[in-house]
């Protein structure tokens, strides 16, 4: 085989890649792998399988020969956490790689529940798990999204019971796997379909109980992630009072049987019915009641015998109506005659102050063409004409200048 670099002008030949390859893998010797049995296919020749990673979507085959099947333990079962002692195989005549095991083994149930505490404290430490994350059920859900296995009790319990609780509910029914390395993607898809239904008010995930391993997919990492960003209300109803699964603890209400999910999700008819007529009795009694006391009050004052009798009212108005109006007049009578008297003494002053009162007396005001009062002989001239204003008319008239004065 050539040790010269691959190049274009000289290409490996498929064997050479695959001898390669084969020399690499045989240097790993035995090494101890953690998984999850997804496929158990047990012949008379060996047992043929396929594990997966635990966190990773990563599968390889296996295969257990014969005469190691007797190092292993007979409970050995599809869905179990092993880890398991390999030696990596590679087929150079396919290029098929597997895995040879050597030795097989349970995983300590502690370990499980150390890595499944340590996965619970980092989601609570994230707050995934807070009360005020929770989304309060609808009262009255007219749709609801059921995640749980084809033919189960569970799907029965819930159906049943919600059915018997409100016959008019609805359900969407998603049927996946409840246990197995197909679980988690199954229900994850479903929990997503649902979420984003408009016409699902609520999603209910059931399973009806079951071992602590057959329960380790609702304790998977992304499933509780995304059933944490659901916006739909979600309902846990695994089942499993002892090791409750991480879903449990992020949904929006734990259940603790399907039927006890059917029963916190679905309003009871009778009940309800109950309540309102009860409601509807108790208003009737608080309507008739307080209208009884006020016809009685409204009686009561009927009957008084400022009520009685109501012509006292107009007959008293009338006569304080009466005593106003006279009054009134009288006021304004008295306020005449006052303004009456005032008025002519002030006509009196008026005209005792008035120059009409000098006129009358026979003397006459001489007016100059200015305007102005001649006061003396020296203001009118000869010849000045000047208005001669008398106690009654006035007439013009020329001076002839001074008079002069006989000694």
């Amino acid at each position: 085989m050539s040790e010269e670099a691959s190049t274009p002008e000289n290409p490996w030949p498929i064997a050479a890649l695959t001898t390669k390859l084969k020399a690499y893998l045989d240097r790993l010797g035995l090494v101890w792998v953690e998984g999850e049995i997804t496929q158990w296919d047990q012949r008379s020749s060996g047992i043929f399988g396929k594990l997966k990673d635990l966190t990773e979507d990563s599968t390889m085959g296996f295969t257990i020969w014969s005469n190691a099947r007797t190092k292993m333990p007979d409970d050995i079962k599809q869905g179990d956490r092993v880890i398991a002692l390999v030696k990596v195989d590679f087929w150079k005549k396919n290029g098929n790689l597997g895995l040879n095991i050597l030795e097989l083994r349970h995983v300590g149930l502690g370990d499980l529940l150390e890595k499944l505490e340590r996965l619970r404290a980092q989601l609570a430490k994230e707050g995934l798990f807070d009360a005020d994350r929770k989304v309060p059920l609808p009262f009255l859900p007219q749709c609801i999204g059921l995640i749980t296995g084809q033919d189960s009790d569970a799907e029965k319990d819930v159906l049943k019971n919600a059915h018997l609780r409100w016959p008019q509910v609805e359900f969407k029914v998603i049927h996946t796997k409840v246990q197995g390395d197909q679980t988690v993607p199954e229900v994850i898809a479903a929990i997503q379909k649902l979420d984003a239904d408009p016409e699902v008010d609520v999603i209910i995930v059931a399973r009806g109980g079951g071992d602590f391993q057959n329960l380790l997919p609702f304790s998977d990492e992304k499933l509780v992630r995304v059933a944490a960003a659901c916006v739909t209300p979600l309902v846990s109803a695994i089942g499993h009072e002892a090791d409750a699964p991480l879903l449990d603890n992020v949904a929006d209400l734990r259940a603790s049987t399907p039927t006890d999910a059917a029963k916190r999700v679905v309003p009871d008819v009778g009940e309800e019915l109950a309540r309102v007529a009860d409601a509807r009795s108790r208003i009737s009694n608080r309507v008739t009641a307080f209208l009884t006391g006020e016809l009685d009050r409204l009686e009561s004052l009927r009957s008084r015998p400022v009520l009685a009798d109501a012509d006292w009212i107009i007959s008293t108005r009338a006569e304080e109506i009466v005593r106003n109006v006279q009054r009134g007049s009288d006021l304004v009578d008295r306020a005449l005659h006052n303004a009456a008297q005032e008025t002519l003494s002030l006509k009196t002053q008026l005209r005792a102050l008035s120059p009409q009162q000098t006129l009358d007396r026979g003397y006459a005001i001489a007016v100059l063409p200015n305007g102005k009062v001649a006061r003396s002989a020296k203001d009118a001239p000869a010849k000045t004409e000047f208005a001669l204003t008398l106690a009654e008319g006035t007439i013009d008239a020329v001076s002839a200048g001074p008079r002069k004065v006989e000694s």
